[in-house]
């Protein structure tokens, strides 16, 4: 039996981009299960994909996971497949950094192919159009059990492109964090992880200021009264910013890679 695919992109669902994408994998793995995990990231960002792949992934079945945000596609970038150390799990994209936040969260690559010219793709292979005859092709016969290593030419892991991110750190008795993502309702997702709140010092329940604005520790949104900034783990355990029922990134003028200094108060 086919193992799941999951589908990650910035097509939108306004064309026909996904449904095609969806049919070119049906005609070769029909058993397949195909789950789509979003085709709302914003378009050309790299970062935003890479980062809720690395967030959803844990929450599906291991499988191969095909992930589509491709602004070069057609130009130098190479199209590749990667097996992950852990859980077995298989990530198909371009290699511009959209995968290895993900393959990292599973141990990290351990086998790595180029599949730009793969026996799998579809021919006539577009320029402008991987994901219908790269990616998805290649994501759909692995799913089907073809061998990863029949799949392209062999490519070292280390020379996998990674992405550039800003990295929180310890500075005079101050968590300095990045805004690294924003949601719908302006809360805003920091480059934190909960295995690394504990090093810096911040309390749950106890208050704190972000930016010298005050804000508290909190679990939930409803923790603080309506229009309060609180900080808290968001439902992937990452540290994050929010106003109850109001916008953290509009009161506290956050852009993409600001820095917020987060530090106790007494106040």
């Amino acid at each position: 039996m086919a193992r799941v695919i999951t589908l990650l992109t910035d097509y939108g669902h306004d064309d026909d981009f996904v449904g095609v994408c969806h049919g070119v994998i049906a005609r070769t793995a029909p058993e397949a299960r195909v789950i789509d995990v979003t085709h709302g990231i914003p378009r050309h960002d790299i970062r935003s994909g890479a980062l809720v792949l690395r967030r959803a992934l844990p929450y599906f079945p291991a499988g191969v996971h095909v992930a589509i945000v491709d602004p070069e596609v057609g130009a130098e970038r190479r199209a590749v497949a990667l097996r992950t150390a852990e859980d077995d799990r298989i990530l198909v994209g371009p290699d511009n950094g959209l995968l290895l936040p993900a393959a990292q969260r599973f141990g990290g690559v351990v086998e790595a192919v180029e599949v730009s010219r793969s026996k799998h793709r579809l021919e006539p292979t577009a320029a402008t159009f991987h994901g219908r005859d790269v990616f998805a092709p290649v994501g759909a016969h692995l799913a089907d059990g073809a061998p990863l290593a029949e799949a392209g030419e062999p490519l070292e892991p280390d020379n996998l492109v990674e992405l550039t991110m800003p990295e929180a750190r310890s500075e005079d008795g101050q968590l300095v964090a990045h805004a690294v993502a924003f949601d719908r309702f302006g809360n805003v997702m920091l480059d934190v992880e909960h295995d690394e709140v504990g090093t810096h010092g911040l309390r749950l329940g106890h208050p704190v200021a972000v930016n010298d604005e005050s804000a508290h520790y909190a679990t939930t949104f409803a923790d603080v009264p309506a229009g309060q900034l609180l900080l808290y783990e968001d439902s992937y355990r990452w540290l994050a910013l929010a106003v109850n029922r109001g916008s953290a990134a509009d009161l506290l003028g956050l852009r993409l890679d600001d820095e917020v200094r987060i530090r106790p108060s007494s106040a």
